[in-house]
Parts: structure tokens; sequence; C-alpha cells
């Protein structure tokens, strides 16, 4: 595990959205990390698109989901 440098008010934006996702601020930064390495290799999807492919890959039914 490794140490990132980010940017104060970056990570004041982080540790408020881990309050609200109910995630570490760790757990937070590296979920925007993942899905923005997601988004640049997949530029044509979307954020729901990207959410359902990572869902689906994890055999996560996603009419589970709705009910």
């Amino acid at each position: 595990m490794g140490i990132v440098k980010i940017d104060e008010d970056l990570h004041e934006e982080v540790r408020r959205a881990s309050a609200v996702m109910c995630r570490s601020i760790n757990a937070q930064a590296e979920f925007w990390m993942k899905i923005g390495k997601l988004a640049e290799a997949n530029p044509t999807l979307s954020f729901n698109d990207i959410v359902r492919m990572q869902l689906e890959s994890a055999d996560v039914r996603i009419a589970d989901l709705a009910a």
C-alpha cells in the first residue's frame, strides 16, 4: 500500500462524500479512482453503465437490487 498526495480541498470532498456513502475515506477515494479509470478506458459508457458492468462482473443480479 502506498501514500497518495492529493489537494486538501479534494481530500475534504472525499471525507464528506465518504460520510454520505458510508465508506471510509480511503474506500471512497479508491471507488472514485476505480470509476475514473474505468471511465477513461470506456469513454462511451455512462456512470450507471460502468456500475452495472461491475455489478454483473461480480455476479450481482441487477433485478435483485430493484426489489
